[in-house]
């Protein structure tokens, strides 16, 4: 998100912006970061907080600053969070990826306390911005919505691009993103079978390698047990796990060879998704469950709507999509139309 935020700005307003980036790490993990991270925070250590705050007031040049905020960013380090914003004597832009409903006192307490030490909040769905002003009390003149980016894509021919990577004459469904137990991935698997048994030219790829901290923390036990759905189930033929990061390129091809991208996150708090933000941009006919992003997006001109956990009404859905060549057609025309307005250009 931030790279391609940063890449678009510079882009479209040359030198008018000079961006220093922050990169945020849990230890210290001695990644090689390209010329723009002029700083690094390890979001466990109280101290580096203080420092940052101190590099940020005391450099003439930063006259704003936007904070990427996920909750799970700060957990370790609440208090050290709030004093960071309440030391920096720049102006804050903090921007939401998560708003949680139903907050309890203390959540509520704390995103109050966010809210009070910036200069404005920006989230990426109405309905993020709706749960801010009724549930957490927030001035409705401190948030602003701007729809998650989305690439302005030069479209290659789908028969190309299957025959360049293997998989001509396959019909493709897809997903992609750092892969955790919280894709749900096995919705689909669950549904495969039925899937094939209409349609058995079908491939499903699962692309991306396990989040660094589910590796971290769990190993690859939740991939080792999809390898094991699939094998279990006998569909080895029809689903490829492609166990790497993907340049951008490379997954833009993937998507725009990809005949519905299923999107079936088992978190109904997610409020937007950068995959499902990049698969609309190569005009996938997207089948997702019911966040809050999708509802906004998918209409029954755009998609297909399922339920969490649902393999039955997933593979009705995919069926339906596959056996109607013209309805696909027509969902992707009219995707690329809907999120014409997102463009990273425009956002």
């Amino acid at each position: 998100f931030s790279h391609d935020l940063i890449s678009k700005i510079n882009e479209k307003f040359s030198k008018s912006f000079s961006i220093k980036v922050c990169a945020l790490e849990s230890e210290k993990q001695n990644y090689l970061y390209p010329s723009e991270v002029t700083t690094i925070l390890n979001t466990r250590d109280n101290n580096d907080y203080a420092n940052l705050s101190h590099t940020i007031n005391n450099d003439q040049s930063i006259q704003i600053v936007v904070i990427q905020h996920e909750f799970g960013f700060f957990h370790h380090q609440k208090t050290a969070f709030t004093d960071l914003l309440t030391t920096i004597t720049k102006p804050i832009v903090i921007v939401f990826h998560t708003v949680l409903p139903k907050p309890d006192n203390i959540l509520k307490a704390e995103v109050n306390s966010i809210a009070a030490n910036v200069s404005s909040i920006v989230v990426m769905t109405r309905h993020s911005a709706d749960i801010l002003v009724k549930e957490y009390g927030i001035h409705e003149h401190l948030i602003t919505v701007i729809p998650h980016g989305t690439h302005l894509v030069a479209h290659v021919a789908e028969k190309t691009l299957k025959k360049k990577h293997g998989l001509t004459d396959r019909k493709v469904l897809s997903t992609f993103g750092l892969l955790s137990s919280g894709k749900s991935i096995e919705t689909t698997l669950e549904a495969l079978p039925a899937i094939i048994s209409e349609c058995p030219e079908v491939v499903f790829l699962v692309m991306g390698m396990t989040h660094p901290e589910v590796r971290k923390n769990d190993g690859e036990i939740y991939r080792e047990m999809l390898e094991k759905k699939v094998k279990d189930s006998g569909i080895e033929e029809h689903v490829m796990f492609i166990n790497r990061y993907l340049p951008l390129p490379e997954l833009l091809e993937y998507l725009q060879l990809t005949d519905i991208y299923l999107f079936t996150t088992n978190d109904p708090n997610q409020a937007v998704s950068g995959t499902f933000a990049y698969a609309a941009s190569c005009a996938c006919p997207i089948i997702s469950t019911p966040i809050p992003h999708a509802l906004e997006v998918l209409t029954k001109d755009t998609g297909i709507i399922i339920d969490f956990h649902n393999s039955e009404q997933l593979a009705e859905s995919v069926i339906k999509l596959l056996k109607n060549d013209k309805l696909r057609k027509r969902i992707s025309l009219n995707t690329l139309i809907k999120i014409m307005d997102t463009a990273w250009e425009n956002v």
